[in-house]
């Protein structure tokens, strides 16, 4: 296929966190607001004035330093963020807003209060951490609701001067759903039997819509969007098996690349930093308040394995398998990054219920953050692949 307009533009992009379309709304005098995690909802990040940046650390060599403030114990990924803090890369930020839901990942956000890691530069700089429920009862999601008014929207509105009133509220929903819309609709031509995009490039378009301001980076969603109207793909599909990938964090787009070059198309992006679930438009019942259906929003259909009520563990199953039913995906990759609490006991549940009570092939891998076992990596999914695809030829494709 021609390359897509604005690949390499995207690839730019995540070179920094502090990009190009940052620096620009940082010029227009908007506060960045840092998060790494779905449980502070997104769209209170772009109320008026400001914009989410989700935490990453690319191109990170060496977390010496935060290991010795955090311990090699801990996942590369909550150390790559602190290394990355100490040397001075999100100096920028006007707050930082994270969730008790993954405690090596706290941790580290406490170490930028302990060490003052950005006070120096911003006197007005504060984290919050919000109290987030592992179950879903309508009691746990009139607490997240009370969290998020108290340390998201009262501290923006104390410290910032943020318009935080049902008005704003309610623009803020409407531009978050356009940005949700736009990237859904990229994400569906996956679903196509030869799609006019890959996995890697969904990848790049679902992390540069996390990465940038979303007023700043949706007009070349949109221009994308309408390019794959018209994008005509290869003759003959470059995949010989279609999966769905799942698991924890993965914001390395050469992940997902690794994997489509040894013949697996990743039709389906379910971990932490991808779409589903993560772009769903934001909806309004009948006599709800704007942040009550926020709070509502990101608790009823999180799919993250914090979660322990019986309903929530079973449904992340059939969930995967929904996914590869919709994306007519023919087997499923789990992977956890090492050390990783919650995604640990996850994946080894996971691949025996998927294949023993669902059906579908799944296998599990566990990697850090950066890709450093690649020739490893790539033979194991060599062999997926041929498993998938011997099972395809013998009949036993998932229906």
């Amino acid at each position: 296929m021609k390359d897509l307009k604005y690949r390499i533009f995207f690839e730019r992009l995540l070179d920094d966190v502090k990009n190009e379309l940052v620096d620009r709304a940082l010029d227009d005098g908007r506060l960045a607001l840092g998060y790494s995690c779905y449980f502070v909802p997104e769209v209170l990040m772009n109320l008026d004035g400001c914009f989410s940046v989700r935490l990453r650390a690319p191109g990170i060599t060496d977390t010496s330093v935060a290991t010795y403030y955090m311990s090699e114990k801990t996942c590369m990924y909550s150390r790559s963020v602190l290394e990355r803090a100490i040397e001075g890369g999100y100096n920028f930020f006007a707050a930082l807003l994270s969730s008790e839901t993954c405690s090596m990942m706290n941790r580290c956000h406490e170490h930028f209060e302990m060490l003052n890691l950005i006070k120096d530069t911003n006197e007005k700089f504060f984290v919050c951490h919000l109290d987030s429920p592992f179950v879903t009862k309508d009691y746990a999601v009139k607490h997240y609701e009370r969290q998020l008014r108290k340390h998201i929207l009262d501290r923006l509105h104390e410290v910032y001067g943020v318009d935080v009133s049902e008005e704003a509220l309610l623009t803020a929903i409407e531009k978050h759903n356009e940005l949700c819309r736009v990237v859904t609709r990229i994400g569906n031509y996956r679903k196509q039997e030869n799609p006019p995009l890959t996995g890697y490039e969904f990848h790049l378009i679902e992390l540069v819509s996390e990465c940038c301001p979303h007023d700043l980076i949706l007009p070349y969603l949109k221009e994308t969007l309408e390019e794959l109207s018209t994008r005509v793909p290869d003759k003959e599909p470059r995949y010989r098996v279609r999966v769905v990938l799942g698991g924890g964090e993965n914001d390395d787009p050469d992940f997902t690349k690794l994997i489509e070059d040894t013949g697996a198309f990743v039709v389906a992006d379910r971990y932490c930093f991808g779409s589903l679930p993560g772009r769903e438009e934001i909806a309004i019942k009948e006599g709800e308040t704007a942040l009550g259906a926020i709070a509502r929003h990101y608790i009823e259909p999180n799919q993250c394995p914090r979660f322990m009520n019986p309903e929530k563990v079973h449904g992340r199953k059939a969930y995967f398998k929904q996914l590869a039913q919709e994306y007519r995906a023919d087997g499923l990759i789990v992977q956890q990054m090492k050390f990783c609490e919650y995604w640990e006991y996850e994946r080894m549940y996971c691949q025996q219920v998927m294949e023993e009570e669902y059906g579908l092939p799944c296998m599990g891998i566990e990697k850090e953050y950066v890709n450093t076992s690649v020739g490893q990596l790539r033979t194991r999914f060599q062999a997926f692949v041929e498993a998938l695809e011997i099972k395809k030829l013998s009949g036993g494709a998932t229906e």
